[in-house]
């Protein structure tokens, strides 16, 4: 079968249409032809390799994805023949404290499908039975197969680390990317007020569909911090969503309200940041991590998505074969949402 993958780390141009052997499913897992595959930046980091993180090679990319139940291995009595579903691309291993605890996320072996594991982004996947849920009837299968890992890391980072509450104001640090649209969405739906900062005039303008409130356009010479100041009313704002890392972490530190959540959930810009502390433990602000989401609350998110309180940006679908060009355009950043890969 034809699979996007790599058979040797490096960027964007080591991507390639990979041929591998047809998988087929051992107890308690279930076999899904692939509609439908979605990138994320995460897909760059394992392509390029991460520190700590081998691989087996060939591997293949892509932990979000949809596609219909093919088959079902022995012990599988949730899902038959036909049914819709859409891929849970998190891999805790359920036996750990924090698994017992509901904190999956926090499990010591956690891992991700297409880092630690092979991906989708193929023409025919394996997974445990777990890691398949029912596809929202309220999305077809490209918007269903990118949805799962941006609105389930940006639903915990605002809702449940960062405490967001309605009478909140909250700033985004960037707006063209899968994680910044589906964190746009939520935050309007808790009611905060929304501020976007971007560098693009045209994807500005595009957040306010999504539910933002003011556009802060950054440009070369801009004083970005100024500008969120004035635009949270010249006290700071309660939450800062930053996926973004190194290029920005300063400036969103130094914009938290007194009680202020810095909350960062990427490093895609870079993961080495300096930050003056002492505005912080003067405004009794907090830095928070966070990361993918618990069972309970992907569980949440989908009754949003099957809701169509929040559904996923889609900026353009590739054949898989087209894969390595989907990739290098995902590098460029010159998209607004998802990029998604639609095998034949």
């Amino acid at each position: 079968m034809k699979a996007l993958g790599f058979r040797a780390h490096g960027g964007p141009e080591a991507a390639t249409v990979l041929e591998v052997p047809e998988p087929f499913p051992g107890p308690g897992e279930v076999k899904i032809a692939v509609r439908a595959a979605g990138l994320n930046h995460l897909d760059l980091f394992t392509l390029q390799g991460l520190p700590g993180v081998e691989v087996p090679l060939p591997h293949i990319l892509a932990g979000d994805g949809s596609g219909v139940v093919l088959e079902v291995g022995e012990g599988v009595t949730d899902w038959r023949k036909g049914d819709r579903v859409l891929v849970d691309p998190s891999l805790p291993d359920g036996t750990c404290e924090y698994c017992l605890r509901g904190l999956e996320c926090f499990c010591r072996n956690y891992r991700i499908l297409g880092e630690h594991t092979q991906g989708v982004a193929s023409e025919f996947a394996v997974l445990p039975a777990e890691n398949v849920r029912p596809l929202p009837p309220s999305l077809d299968f490209e918007t269903g197969g990118c949805a799962a890992l941006v609105f389930m890391t940006a639903y915990r980072a605002l809702y449940t680390v960062g405490e967001l509450r309605g009478s909140d104001q909250v700033a985004i640090i960037g707006a063209g990317g899968g994680l910044a649209t589906a964190a746009i969405q939520l935050a309007h739906l808790r009611g905060a007020r929304v501020v976007v900062v971007t560098g693009s005039a045209e994807k500005g303008e595009r957040t306010r569909a999504l539910g933002a409130d003011e556009v802060i356009f950054r440009s070369r010479g801009s004083e970005v911090d100024r500008e969120l100041w004035r635009a949270s009313g010249k006290r700071g704002f309660d939450v800062v969503f930053d996926p973004t890392g190194e290029a920005t972490f300063a400036g969103s530190a130094r914009a938290l309200a007194r009680g202020g959540r810095l909350v960062f959930c990427g490093a895609t810009a870079g993961p080495m940041v300096t930050v003056d502390l002492r505005p912080l433990f003067w405004r009794g602000a907090s830095l928070r991590g966070s990361t993918m989401a618990t069972r309970q609350e992907f569980t949440e998110v989908l009754s949003l998505l099957r809701a169509g309180a929040v559904r996923p940006v889609v900026d353009q679908v590739f054949p898989l074969e087209e894969g390595p060009a989907a990739l290098r355009r995902l590098a460029r950043g010159d998209l607004f949402g998802k990029l998604v890969l639609k095998p034949a």
